[in-house]
């Protein structure tokens, strides 16, 4: 067997494959500062939170069927594990480690390391130019993920793969797909039932720093990983919060959710017209969907490792603008034909 199913899903600045957020469920996040508004807080109507819980618990339902023997997880960071001072496009990991932030469990993942190796040698040979990190940090963008699906960080075999989609400059999204597809071929050669998930956002426009004209605190934070004391983080995550509000409340300069956009997205990931992706800019990508909508990245290379070995099916699609959460919200799973 190979990699037949792939599952993803968005929640807000970070967002969460196959399902949502464990501890810091629902939420919206800061990709620079790494804040987060989480359910509970700033939360939508009951209404629609209960059509994301179905759209969730479905998911859930999806992961226990395939019942896969690998995860290959695509995430992005929020400036707790890349920086500046070295931040590659993308990257695979032997090993990894969750910092805990925001509620999500911290500690080792169970990492497939032999499974990781076989894959990025897989990659590499087919002529992408992947970094491998021995000892990755990641953070809840790799572990809600793994908790909400699984129950835990350490529950299931997995890879990460971490896909930068907030620090400038971005590269072309064609070379994220040729990613996927290399990391799909390589995948098939294992034997096993691959799970392929991907963590990230859909058109949001949270309020992030940005290093090219930052106070000179900042900066040497994005580039040189100076964790933010406690009474940082949750400053940082009122703020957002506080966005959150404002966003709902009509009070903001923030780029609208584009669910327009995010439908579009939606559309060629269903079609299997991943091709289409190529000619999208990071400009366009931006003015579109707002600073962090680069997270959908992480779909684009999900759903092109699933369509390296055929034609998939996408067995249901979830969306929703939520201006709560400052983004749109979408959950989706596929399987191979």
């Amino acid at each position: 067997m190979t990699h037949t199913d792939e599952e993803q899903d968005f929640d807000a600045d970070d967002a969460i494959p196959g399902e949502i957020g464990a501890t810091c469920l629902y939420a919206v996040y800061d990709p620079v500062s790494g804040t987060c508004s989480m359910a509970g807080r700033n939360d939508p109507e009951p209404e629609v939170l209960a059509r994301v819980d179905e759209a969730v618990e479905s998911a859930r339902a999806f992961v226990r069927r395939f019942d896969p023997e690998l995860v290959v997880l695509y995430a992005p960071d929020h400036y707790n594990g890349f920086f500046y001072k070295e931040m590659p496009p993308f990257c695979l990991a032997t090993e990894a480690h969750a910092v805990g932030d925001f509620g999500s469990q911290g500690g080792p993942l169970s990492v497939d390391t032999e499974a990781a190796r076989t894959l990025s040698k897989g990659v590499l040979d087919r002529g992408i130019d992947l970094t491998v990190s021995a000892r990755m940090t990641v953070d809840h963008g790799f572990a809600q993920p793994l908790e909400v699906l699984f129950g835990g960080i350490d529950r299931v075999p997995v890879v990460p793969v971490f896909v930068n989609g907030v620090a400038t400059p971005l590269g072309p999204v064609s070379r994220i797909r040729a990613l996927g597809t290399a990391v799909g071929q390589a995948a098939a050669a294992l034997d096993k039932r691959v799970l392929f998930v991907a963590s990230g956002g859909l058109s949001h426009d949270p309020p992030v720093p940005v290093r090219e004209g930052a106070p000179p605190r900042v900066a040497d934070a994005l580039i040189e990983g100076n964790p933010p004391t406690p009474q940082q983080r949750a400053k940082g995550e009122e703020r957002v919060v506080q966005a959150g509000r404002d966003y709902a409340a009509g009070s903001t300069k923030m780029i609208p959710i584009n669910p327009a956009w995010d439908n579009l997205l939606l559309d060629h990931l269903e079609r299997g017209d991943l091709a289409e992706f190529d000619s999208w800019t990071v400009d366009d990508m931006a003015a579109q969907g707002g600073g962090s909508a680069h997270e959908v990245r992480t779909w684009i290379a999900a759903y092109a490792s699933l369509a390296a070995t055929g034609k998939y099916e996408m067995t249901s699609r979830f969306y929703e603008a939520i201006p709560a959460w400052i983004a749109g919200f979408a959950v989706t799973t596929a399987e191979g034909r």
